[in-house]
């Protein structure tokens, strides 16, 4: 019996010993995440950092020539539109922020002055929604296809344009 006495304050050194080599692996995991997360940032922010230099010249060469693409015009619907849903008893709400996407400031401006036809159009397409579809990113896209659907035939009964390339979800909540 004294023998397994003997062993067992023995057997706590090994295991202090494998507690500290634990403790360093964890600590140098750790680090070596955090150098990974900051490199990894660093080279995404440079790289998009150039994209946008970029960009900038590309939308310098677009002004100087007329011919290709036009540069992409966004305008801000505001306010947001906030809709309630009354799903199994309990309220619920969904606030949402667009963007009209388009590429002539002529006929952008033309569609502002039908923006209160707008404003209905996209309360009635929200609010007619099933608020467990809206909760997937699948039923968010849907949604944000009938949108630029309804803006695009609204746009083209009322000025005769497509005008609005796309709807772009700005803000989206879900409550």
């Amino acid at each position: 019996m004294a023998k397994k006495s003997e062993e067992t304050p023995g057997e706590e050194k090994p295991a202090g010993k494998s507690k500290l080599k634990l403790i360093i692996m964890i600590v140098v995991a750790l680090l070596l995440v955090v150098s990974l997360s900051v490199g990894g940032t660093w080279f995404f922010v440079s790289k998009s950092n150039k994209a946008a230099e970029a960009n900038k010249d590309e939308a310098k060469s677009a002004e100087g020539a007329p011919a290709g693409k036009q540069v992409a015009l966004y305008e801000p619907m505001a306010p947001a539109f906030v809709v309630n849903f009354n799903q199994n008893g309990r309220q619920r709400y969904m606030q949402v922020s667009l963007s009209l996407m388009g590429r002539d400031k002529g006929e952008m401006d033309a569609l502002k002055v039908h923006m209160p036809q707008l404003r209905n159009e996209m309360v009635m397409l929200f609010s007619s929604q099933d608020f467990d579809n809206l909760a997937s990113p699948v039923g968010k896209e849907m949604l944000r296809q009938q949108a630029t659907a309804k803006v695009q035939e609204l746009a083209k009964k009322e000025t005769g344009k497509l005008t609005v390339e796309q709807v772009l979800f700005t803000n989206f909540v879900l409550q």
